[in-house]
């Protein structure tokens, strides 16, 4: 469900790429379905093989490693679902992703979801949940965000956040009150933060004619 949720927001016909692809389901249904021109990173082997069995371009790498391989503003999104929250310096890759791609759909886990309050505050032990299937000691996560933790990474970063839409049950919802509480992730459409001009001192006859305004 949450792939019909990001295919629903990127343009038919864009350079797409998928960090963290898997087995390339996602961007070979945009290639198929939305005639956008996909590329697909993943680090383990099993999914790699089956992301270029779909006949999918892909590149096995660890995302920690950043992005250095991939040229500069080669595709229009960049995709990076369920993963981030795996990566060990996630607002270094997120920042080098805006060298790669225009905007960026990120979907992250809620750490602060209701179900994961109470089972902590009631049970006294690390969460398990339909959205959060691991016990602690075989998670791939190595961050616990919410959405409050996103939006303050996102203020330190050079991308700002065009909309945050919560996933709520199986549906991204535009408004939802308490969010950070009752939704179990959210995603997260970004893009390159506008460069600052730089400052430029007036001279003597520009303060003249500013001041006579």
């Amino acid at each position: 469900m949450t792939n019909d949720i990001i295919i629903d927001k990127i343009t038919p016909g864009s350079r797409v790429i998928d960090l963290g692809c898997g087995d390339a389901t996602l961007v070979a249904r945009l290639r198929d379905d939305h005639g956008c021109d996909v590329f697909g990173v993943e680090l383990d082997d099993d999914a790699f093989v089956k992301g270029i069995e779909k006949g999918v371009p892909m590149l096995q790498t660890d995302l920690n490693s950043g992005l250095a391989e991939l040229p500069s503003q080669s595709f229009d999104f960049a995709i990076l679902s369920q993963t981030l929250q795996q990566i060990d310096r996630p607002l270094d890759l997120l920042n080098e992703i805006f060298r790669v791609a225009k905007r960026a759909l990120v979907v992250v886990p809620n750490f602060a979801h209701w179900r994961i309050r109470l089972q902590v505050a009631l049970r006294g032990r690390a969460p398990v949940t339909d959205h959060l299937p691991y016990e602690w000691y075989e998670s791939p996560n190595v961050h616990f965000l919410s959405l409050v933790d996103f939006r303050e990474l996102a203020s330190q970063g050079n991308f700002r956040i065009l909309r945050e839409l919560p996933i709520i049950g199986d549906r991204a919802v535009k408004k939802a009150y308490f969010a950070n509480l009752r939704a179990h992730s959210a995603l997260y459409v970004l893009e390159r933060s506008a460069p600052e001009l730089p400052h430029k001192d007036l001279t003597q006859q520009e303060k003249t004619v500013a001041a006579s305004v």
